[in-house]
């Protein structure tokens, strides 16, 4: 079918991404917040504490209908049409009139596109539909990051042991470039987490930055990960700097280095081969 029509199977690709961004919309808002239910009664039950039944439990993440944050009134199926429920909300509340998240619509519209180009990639089979997946974890992976400095195991661990699996096929790289990828993807940046901290005191990333690059390695191979590093090390200065000159973000304020890592592995699957040429012929090493 692609073969026949490439723009209509990337364009169901596109419409399927807008929906799937709505969901994700709810994995990134609501998954931190049981994660941090679940912490609370794991560290009563180890203190030996009495339960708080007062203290609500956090919505579910499927079970759950969504509803508006702040009124808590139940969205009708209107108002949940991925990207345009927002627009023709005008982006406020139909019910309290508060202004509603950018996030949503963006998560949404970058999903679709994200998608979309998966699948004009790819085409229609197997290696889209992994790549698809790669491509809604990242997603899910870098916004959760980006609002509270978190990488769940809940998302990245799952992603690392696709990977493995499907290197057996193999998919994207074979076996022995997963199981290397993985290992190195995760001791290079664990080494220069505790150099950082021997030199300065400081811990200058999280353990979930080590998961998210060895998942990344098991993915595309040893091969993939300096590059990754090097272009999410360029997006984040460019992202951090602008941020900074534009006095929006803090010099001693952490900025999470999750979204820059899934963003370069997501460039990397999908156009690695491409970059790597280009720059080879730049260069004049081929």
């Amino acid at each position: 079918m692609l073969e026949l029509s490439p723009w209509v199977c990337t364009a169901i690709a596109g419409v399927l991404g807008l929906l799937v961004g709505s969901f994700l919309n709810v994995v990134i808002l609501r998954l931190p917040e049981r994660m941090a239910a679940s912490w609370r009664s794991e560290a009563r039950d180890v203190l030996e504490l009495e339960a708080d039944d007062e203290s609500p439990l956090p919505p579910g993440i499927v079970r759950e209908p969504s509803h508006c944050p702040y009124c808590k009134h139940r969205l009708s199926a209107l108002d949940n049409i991925p990207l345009f429920g927002w627009l023709l909300l005008c982006g406020r509340c139909r019910y309290c009139q508060t202004a509603i998240s950018i996030q949503y619509p963006l998560v949404e519209l970058l999903t679709g596109l994200l998608s979309a180009a998966i699948v004009w990639k790819f085409g229609i089979g197997w290696p889209a539909l992994a790549g698809l997946t790669f491509t809604w974890t990242l997603v899910a992976l870098a916004g959760i990051d980006f609002r509270t400095q978190l990488l769940p195991d809940q998302l990245t661990f799952p992603l690392l042991w696709l990977g493995l699996l499907l290197s057996l096929l193999p998919l994207f790289a074979g076996s022995t470039a997963a199981i290397i990828g993985a290992a190195i993807g995760y001791l290079s940046l664990w080494s220069v987490y505790w150099l950082f901290k021997l030199l300065t005191g400081k811990e200058g990333m999280g353990y979930g930055d080590f998961k998210l690059l060895a998942a990344l390695g098991a993915w595309m191979g040893p091969t993939a990960l300096l590059p990754i590093i090097l272009l999410s090390s360029l997006i984040g200065a460019l992202v951090g700097g602008g941020l900074i000159a534009l006095r929006k973000h803090g010099r001693d304020v952490p900025m999470p280095f999750g979204p820059f890592i899934a963003a370069a592995g997501w460039v990397w699957f999908i156009a690695g081969d491409s970059l790597l040429q280009t720059y080879m012929q730049w260069t004049g090493l081929r």
